[in-house]
C-alpha cells in the first residue's frame, strides 16, 4: 500500500506543476516576472501549501523534496535553513506549487514561487517571485477603495504596473525589484484580492506610461489639496510628466483638510536627534512656499533666539508622514504645542488618487486621467516598448 501511495505522488508532482511565469517569450515580455520582498530579517515563519509543492535549493535549483500538503515553521540556523525539525545545509530555498495554487506565509495567501533565504544576520528574508499582472491582483486593493468607479482603479492599475517595472529596472542587480510597503507599493498577494481592482488589471492588461520612448516613475499620492507637486522639488528628477498639475476633484476626501497637535517637547528631541542644536521651542514660520503652495522652508526659533531652517520635506520626513500629512500646512505655536492646519495627504507628485475617483466619477476615463497628472506622457503596451526595458 505504501508502495502504491509513493509511485502515486510521484505521478501527481510529475504532471500538475506548471510554470510561474509565461511560457513563450512573447508572454515573457507582456508579463516578466517581479521580484517582491515580502517578509524581512524575521527569526521564524509559518509556511504551509494546501496540495503539491517542490523545494529546491538555490542556486544550483536542485530538488530537495516534495510532496502534497505542507505546514511547517522555518526558521534560520548556523548550519542553513531549519525547515520544522529537519536542517537543509542551503541560504537559500525555493518553493514552487501549480500554476493557479498558493502558498501561505504567516497565515497570508501569496500567488507564485517563494524564495527563503538565511541572510549574514541569522534572519530570514523571503521573497515572493510573481507575473507582473498577478502582482498587480495583490496590489490595487491597498491603493484605492474596490468600490470606486472603475475607471479610477484602471488609472491606478496603469500607473502602478509602469511603476512596478520602474522599479524593477532600477534594481534589476538587488536580489528583489520591491518591498511590499509605501516604499514601493503596498502589496498583500492574493489575501488583498478584489473582483473590481482584478477586474481593473485584465481591463488595463500590459498598458503602461511612457515619456520620450521610455518607462519613468509613475509616482502617485492619496490627495493633492488643489495642486500636485514638482517631483524636482523633492527627489533628482525633472521631466515633464512629474511638474505639477493642476486638479479639482479631490475635495470629496477625508484628507482634504487635517489639524495636528504635536508637543514641543517632541518637535525639539527629534530636532536633537537629528543634529540641530536648539533650545526651548518659541516660534515655528513657513518662510517660504513653492508654486503648488507646499512649505519650501519652515525655520523653527528657540526662546534665546536661536533658529535652523529646514525645507518642508526634511521637516514632513523627521516627523513623520502620518503626523505631518503632507508639505501644504500652516504653523503656529500654542502653548506648548505646534498647531499644523494642512491640506491634502502625501508626496503630492503624479496622480492624485482622491482626485482620480472625483474625475472618474465625472464621467473620465482612465486614459484622459492618466493624461491630466502625467502631462506629456502616454498610454501604450509593455510590449511597444520591451526592447527598452
Amino acid at each position: 500500500m505504501m508502495k502504491k501511495t509513493s509511485v502515486l505522488l510521484s505521478l501527481v508532482l510529475a504532471l500538475s506543476f506548471a510554470p510561474v511565469h509565461a511560457s513563450s517569450a512573447a508572454e515573457k515580455e507582456n508579463n516578466p516576472v517581479m521580484r517582491v520582498l515580502v517578509l524581512d530579517n524575521r527569526d521564524s515563519m509559518s509556511l504551509a501549501v494546501k496540495g503539491t509543492y517542490r523545494i529546491y535549493s538555490m542556486p544550483s535549483e536542485k530538488l530537495l523534496t516534495g510532496g502534497y500538503i505542507l505546514h511547517t515553521k522555518v526558521r534560520a540556523s548556523e548550519q542553513g535553513i531549519m525547515f520544522g525539525a529537519r536542517k537543509l545545509k542551503f541560504s537559500k530555498i525555493r518553493i514552487t506549487v501549480p500554476e493557479g495554487a498558493l502558498i501561505y506565509l504567516d497565515g497570508r495567501s501569496f500567488r507564485g514561487i517563494v524564495d527563503i533565504i538565511k541572510k549574514d544576520n541569522m534572519k530570514l528574508a523571503v521573497i515572493n517571485r510573481i507575473t507582473l499582472e498577478e502582482y498587480l491582483y495583490g496590489v490595487l486593493y491597498n491603493e484605492v477603495s474596490h468600490r470606486w468607479p472603475i475607471e479610477a482603479i484602471k488609472a491606478q492599475g496603469i500607473a502602478a504596473r509602469t511603476f512596478a517595472l520602474y522599479q524593477a529596472r532600477q534594481n534589476k542587480l538587488q536580489d528583489y525589484d520591491m518591498t511590499n510597503d509605501i516604499y514601493s507599493q503596498v502589496y498583500s498577494g492574493a489575501t488583498s484580492e478584489r473582483w473590481s481592482t482584478t477586474r481593473a488589471v485584465k481591463l488595463t492588461l500590459g498598458k503602461i506610461l511612457i515619456f520620450k520612448s521610455g518607462i519613468f516613475p509613475t509616482y502617485y499620492h492619496a490627495t493633492c489639496g488643489g495642486r500636485t507637486e514638482d517631483a524636482a522639488n523633492l527627489w533628482n528628477i525633472d521631466i515633464e510628466p512629474l511638474k505639477g498639475s493642476e486638479c479639482g476633484f479631490c475635495k470629496e476626501s477625508p484628507h482634504y483638510k487635517w489639524t495636528k497637535n504635536i508637543p514641543l517637547s517632541e518637535i525639539e528631541k527629534k530636532l536633537s536627534d537629528n543634529g540641530y542644536k536648539i533650545g526651548k521651542i518659541k516660534s515655528v514660520t513657513a518662510m517660504a512656499r513653492n508654486k503648488s503652495g507646499r512649505v519650501d522652508k519652515i525655520e523653527i526659533r528657540d526662546d534665546s533666539d536661536v533658529s535652523c531652517v529646514l525645507t518642508g520635506k526634511d521637516f514632513r520626513r523627521m516627523m513623520g508622514p502620518n503626523d505631518v500629512r503632507s508639505a501644504n500646512f500652516e504653523p503656529s505655536v500654542n502653548n506648548d504645542k505646534l498647531v499644523l492646519s494642512g491640506i491634502g495627504w502625501g508626496h503630492g507628485v503624479g496622480m492624485c488618487q482622491w482626485g482620480a475617483n472625483g474625475m472618474a466619477g465625472h464621467g473620465r476615463n482612465a486614459e484622459e486621467i492618466l493624461k491630466i497628472y502625467y502631462p506629456g506622457a502616454k498610454v501604450t503596451t509593455i510590449d511597444k516598448i520591451a526592447d527598452k526595458l
